[in-house]
């Protein structure tokens, strides 16, 4: 019944989708940012990769397992300009309900900037900052379907000018563990504001509809991923009309369709490498962050381009990404994920059935 319901929710959402504000205009745009190393070396979007991962959940509840029972994720992040972000999560099994829980927070901090009159003279400084605050519940339905909801505070404080606000994620997730694949469907940032910036209309979260695949071959140590985003517009190419007239690419824009642009800006390519069973090593291509970076007729680099390793040990797991925005410029993130009852005892782990 309750995994009917979700269909439901599903269907409902897709006959809503069209009323979404599209890129930059919405507001908690944080919410898209990856929260950790997997996540950003595998091209900063990915619902369906086969990991142990808990912080991958933070995105997708239906990933979340009974296995991630009090496991732990603690990552850094070091963006442009100072920038910082936290990111924690923990996850908790409760056999009696058949129910996998999670608790997570993510945070920004833009430092401490000087707050000035209309005249310019210095009032003090403001710490502005963003974070999230969520709780998921994922369950099995079948052999091979799993499902979840995440539910969200949101808070942004700039100074003066506050905003909060609610959202909830929804996913479904189906497992083929016989042939090495999983795919998933989720719906992110379903909300709204409960309080605006300045008082005036509120505006809208930044929604998407996602759909991933991921395949582990058989007999090579590799796993593929193909994730697919913003598909309820199916448009979501920028078109700075006043940058292509000063240029002169407008009348280019005019006899071009882009096609084979509009299309590989909902994708995102990934490919993760098992050395050992200690050792991975993980890369993904984001084409629209390629193309919404380009210079003209520039350079690009590595632009769009993401690679990580992970050393996952018995008790904790190291992991590693480097992502690129800018030509000849990346930023660096740093997580440990662990769990907890290896190090204060078994926490209930075992249940009836022998989930471990």
């Amino acid at each position: 019944m309750q995994f009917r319901l979700l269909i439901l929710c599903f269907l409902f959402i897709l006959t809503r989708a069209n009323a979404q504000t599209l890129g930059g205009n919405t507001v908690y745009n944080f919410l898209q940012l990856s929260n950790t190393p997997q996540l950003t070396a595998l091209g900063g979007l990915n619902i369906s990769n086969q990991t142990a991962d808990i912080g991958l959940a933070f995105n997708n509840p239906a990933l979340l397992r009974p296995a991630m029972h009090t496991q732990t994720s603690m990552v850094f992040n070091s963006f442009y300009a100072g920038i910082k972000n936290y990111h924690l999560m923990t996850g908790f099994y409760k056999g009696s309900i058949a129910t996998t829980f999670a608790a997570g927070i993510n945070y920004f901090s833009y430092g401490s900037i000087p707050e000035t009159d209309m005249t310019g003279n210095v009032m003090g400084t403001m710490r502005p900052n963003d974070y999230v605050v969520q709780l998921s519940a994922a369950r099995q339905y079948g052999e091979r379907w799993h499902y979840g909801v995440t539910a969200k505070f949101i808070h942004s404080s700039y100074g003066i000018y506050r905003s909060s606000g609610l959202a909830m994620d929804i996913g479904i997730a189906y497992a083929d563990s016989a042939h090495l694949w999983q795919a998933s469907l989720v719906a992110r940032n379903m909300g709204g504001q409960l309080k605006t910036y300045s008082g005036s209309g509120a505006g809208d979260l930044p929604f998407d509809l996602q759909l991933g695949i991921s395949k582990r071959l058989a007999h090579a140590p590799l796993q593929f991923s193909l994730t697919f985003f913003q598909l309820h517009r199916f448009n979501i190419r920028y078109d700075d009309t006043l940058f292509n007239s000063e240029t002169g690419l407008d009348q280019d824009s005019k006899e071009k369709k882009y096609i084979f642009d509009k299309f590989f800006m909902h994708v995102i390519l990934a490919m993760q490498l098992y050395l050992t069973d200690k050792v991975e090593i993980t890369a993904g291509y984001n084409y629209l962050r390629r193309k919404e970076l380009n210079i003209t007729n520039a350079g690009n680099g590595l632009n769009g381009f993401s690679m990580g390793v992970g050393v996952l040990f018995k008790k904790i797991q190291i992991r590693y990404a480097r992502s690129y925005y800018q030509n000849n410029s990346s930023y660096n993130q740093f997580g440990l994920n662990l769990r907890l009852h290896d190090y204060f005892g078994s926490g209930g782990l075992l249940n009836s059935k022998g989930n471990k």
